[in-house]
């Protein structure tokens, strides 16, 4: 192993279980002897890792047909993270230097067998890019929900990961209409004024109910829903569905983020009498049904990101003391569009 490379590392632990959502309090950040990559391993410096509401679900027993393992008191979080592999084992196709994206982030560096990396290369202009959550975005959009000119599309948690991109994505592929929600008049703003959306209506203590505001925002009624949050809002979205109106669901933010639930439920009272009299459509999208996606959506991703045509919303928290109350300003809507942590690069 290279004599440059440090001794220790340092990774952020589940060190008690939460009751409700987690805090600072729930995790620690401890050193471990750095680890020798064996045969088909690489040992990856990570760089950027992202802070996902999906480990609220991960943290209270990840429910049945979740691809992803609990994580239970004393394991290491993961989740999505990019960096530079610093050593590489025997037989191993990847080497020193090589830019690869793995699921072993809120670490400093990542022990990952090399079938598990995937090499950067260039299709996006900045590494940092490949956390975004474009691609359920994109293929909520383009599988389930199929944009055609002109329909008015309706994006729920708008300011986040996912809502971010929806907006901007549905009006590039040729939408009429955009409308958001989120819960801050701030963020509402930055959401017409940065992003193109077209009205925002805003959740929460408000004069008017959320089905009034968009009944106000869509005299039509909408066309598409890309919904990650669930709750009032996707009941709010029904009441205003158009006949045949595609319903597509990427999260379920109402139950993760809410403190009286276990993060791996979100009941919501919907209206199948609607449903059907409407021919409205509702499913959920998920990655694994669509692999071709991901490929797809880096393709267009970074041409659009080149053209000037997209951005990609993002705050970064240096350093990896800060990712536990990273996750909890994430939980509490502090920020707008992806949050990832940043690690130094030596």
């Amino acid at each position: 192993m290279a004599t440059s490379l440090p001794s220790a590392t340092r990774e952020i632990r589940l060190v008690l279980a939460p009751e409700g959502l987690p805090g600072p309090e729930h995790f620690a950040v401890v050193a471990q002897p750095l680890p020798t990559p064996g045969p088909g391993q690489v040992l990856v410096r990570n760089r950027y890792f992202l802070v996902f509401p999906g480990l609220r679900t991960l943290i209270a027993g990840a429910p049945e047909g979740v691809p992803l393992p609990p994580i239970n008191a004393g394991d290491v979080l993961f989740g999505p993270a990019v960096g530079e592999v610093v050593a590489a084992g025997p037989g191993s196709p990847l080497q020193p230097g090589d830019a690869v994206t793995h699921l072993l982030g809120w670490r400093e560096h990542a022990l990952v067998a090399a079938a598990d990396c995937t090499p950067v290369g260039d299709v996006l202009p900045d590494p940092v890019a490949h956390l975004s959550s474009g691609s359920a975005a994109y293929g909520a959009l383009t599988r389930l929900a199929d944009v055609r000119p002109g329909d008015t599309v309706f994006v729920t948690g708008a300011a986040g990961a996912v809502g971010t991109l929806a907006g901007p994505i549905a009006r590039l592929l040729r939408a009429g209409k955009v409308i958001g929600s989120t819960r801050s008049p701030a963020k509402a703003e930055r959401l017409r004024t940065e992003l193109g959306y077209d009205s925002v209506v805003i959740s929460g203590d408000q004069p008017t109910t959320l089905a009034q505001q968009l009944g106000i925002a869509a005299t039509e009624g909408i066309d598409v829903l890309v919904d990650t949050v669930g709750g009032e809002q996707l009941t709010a979205a029904l009441t205003a569905a158009r006949r045949g109106a595609r319903l597509a669901l990427v999260g379920a933010l109402s139950g993760q983020l809410s403190p009286h639930r276990d993060g791996d439920s979100a009941p919501v009272e919907i209206d199948t009498f609607r449903i059907i009299n409407q021919g409205i459509t509702l499913r959920g999208y998920s990655g694994i049904d669509h692999p071709e996606v991901t490929e797809e959506w880096a393709k267009r991703f970074g041409g659009w990101l080149r053209s000037g045509e997209i951005s990609f919303p993002h705050v970064r928290i240096p350093g990896i003391e800060r990712a536990p109350q990273s996750l909890q300003e994430l939980f509490e809507g502090r920020h707008f569009g992806t949050v990832v942590v940043e690690l130094p690069a030596r």
